[in-house]
């Protein structure tokens, strides 16, 4: 099998249709396919052979797609680089992936060669804008269809993470696994893609912004990218490009809500606006479907499982607001053939309101990590996910996540939930963002803080927030302290660093942050 067909028989079906937009940049699905499979055969001809690694190295430009999809119709291994890696993390990621070809824009070329230098291996690079490497190779191939058959458990791509744990790892998604990532989104409540869907791509397509773009293309729909999420720029190309779909992270829908021309701009051509990749307040879910209408659905999903493996649909959180509040605290119900679980800690099955670690298993579910045998071990057990995410089920099979195991507060031996607190937090009208961590307590071990970034135009304060917050929380839970910034930190992906915001109040303590 490849999963290259996909795009060879849109091409076949629908030629002259838009496929792929990139600012002033545009290709029907002839062009991307006659480009996929120039640059799939040019790399054939370097000498590198199905199985080997690519990487992309490269803020979001049309070109990643068309490697996207030449990198699957020549059988390799695809590495998609996060453009906001240091150069020492990018040495490690090519050296660890054993990278013998990267893909480059401009901005990020000289990184990339001392990169390379410093990881030690023989690798080429070449720069998407220069003609005389990147246009030089694609000279070289042919636009005859190409199709390196694999079998599902072949290595599609090596999708590198820092997750929660800070250190960089590598969750091995085979064919398979993208097969059923892709049988999933044309399969999805609500959201499924059709041939006249515009999806939107605004964060990096190297991650969860670029999850469904094998699900567009199988479609004969459109692939809107944009180079980097500005707000204005989101929401005019909604209006100029007649979006049907796209998907945001929590940090991104939080500064959509307070820019000034969300209530200028058409929206209306909006069929679907997901939110994930972080939990997400019941507060700004209301405000999201006050602006944007009952289109807006969240999901649950991480690397290790490729795909969302639930969905809280429109229809459940227009359900919410109407009627059943409680409902926009989860993160909806089990998809189709992925099978979820909260579980003890000796793995067994926990009843319907009790608390415990979510594991998840299907056709979409990892089974490793790279060279990385003794986390594969811990993460991957007798064929179930363990996410490091604690929940649990409702009576109707609702999942709600309380909690990453180490992001838990635990004070005076009571179990706090970062994102129970900031849930009722953001339901006060100054409180633009808000990031709940555990600070050094003498008494306590540790203590509840609040760092709050206040709407434009206010100005709470601490005794406010924290009276506001015992009134809806038990004392325990409720801030002690208040800290008042312009920003919160992001990670490289676009969402809540939480791991920034907690280190500075454990500078001066023996115990290091969790």
């Amino acid at each position: 099998m490849n999963l290259g067909g996909y795009l060879t028989r849109s091409a076949t079906f629908w030629p002259e249709r838009e496929a792929l937009v990139c600012g002033p940049a545009r290709w029907n699905y002839r062009r991307l396919e006659d480009e996929a499979n120039r640059l799939a055969s040019a790399l054939l001809r370097t000498g590198i052979t199905p199985g080997q690694a690519v990487a992309t190295f490269a803020a979001n430009c049309g070109e990643l797609v068309v490697t996207e999809m030449a990198l699957s119709k020549g059988g390799f291994v695809r590495v998609p680089i996060n453009a906001r890696l240091a150069g020492g993390e990018l040495a490690h990621v090519l050296r660890d992936a054993d990278v013998r070809v990267l893909f480059v824009d401009t901005a990020h070329a000289a990184a990339a060669f001392t990169a390379v230098a410093e990881a030690g291996i023989d690798c080429a690079v070449f720069d998407y804008a220069d003609a005389g490497t990147y246009g030089k190779l694609l000279e070289q191939g042919s636009a005859k269809p190409i199709s390196v058959d694999v079998d599902e458990d072949h290595p599609a791509v090596l999708n590198y993470t820092s997750g929660s744990t800070g250190s960089l790892k590598a969750a091995v998604q085979t064919t398979g696994n993208r097969l059923a990532n892709m049988r999933k989104r044309l399969m999805s409540p609500g959201s499924a893609p059709h041939l006249n869907e515009r999806y939107l791509a605004p964060g990096p397509i190297t991650h969860a912004s670029g999850m469904v773009l094998l699900a567009v293309l199988s479609r004969g729909g459109a692939v809107v990218i944009l180079p980097a999420f500005e707000t204005g720029t989101f929401l005019r190309t909604i209006e100029t490009e007649r979006v049907t779909a796209t998907f945001v992270v929590p940090t991104m829908l939080n500064m959509l809500m307070q820019h000034p021309a969300i209530t200028e701009v058409d929206l209306s051509s909006l069929t679907c606006l997901g939110v994930g990749g972080a939990p997400v307040s019941p507060q700004r879910l209301r405000d999201a479907v006050d602006v944007f209408g009952p289109v807006v659905m969240q999901g649950y999903g991480l690397g290790e499982t490729t795909s969302g493996i639930t969905v809280l649909t429109s229809e459940d959180i227009v359900h919410g607001i109407e009627s059943d509040p409680e409902l926009l605290s989860s993160c909806g119900r089990p998809v189709f053939d992925t099978e979820v679980r909260v579980v003890d800690d000796a793995g067994i099955p926990l009843p319907a309101g009790e608390i415990g670690e979510i594991v998840a298993r299907g056709p979409d579910c990892v089974r490793e990590y790279w060279h990385e045998p003794e986390l594969s071990a811990e993460t991957f057990r007798d064929g179930w996910v363990h996410t490091g995410d604690v929940g649990y089920f409702r009576h109707d099979g609702y999942l709600f996540i309380v909690d990453r195991k180490k992001d838990m507060i635990i004070s005076g031996g009571f179990n706090i939930y970062c994102s129970e607190v900031e849930a009722v937090l953001y339901e006060h009208p100054a409180v633009a963002e808000a990031c709940v961590v555990g600070v050094p307590d003498e008494q306590w071990g540790e203590a509840v803080k609040a760092v709050v970034v206040a709407r434009a135009g206010t100005d709470p304060t601490e005794a406010e927030l924290i009276e506001h917050c015992a009134a809806k929380l038990a004392r325990m839970k409720k801030p002690q302290s208040v800290d008042f910034v312009p920003t919160l930190p992001v990670n490289r992906n676009g969402k809540l660093d939480r791991r920034a915001v907690r280190a500075p109040y454990w500078t001066t303590t023996a115990r290091g942050v969790n």
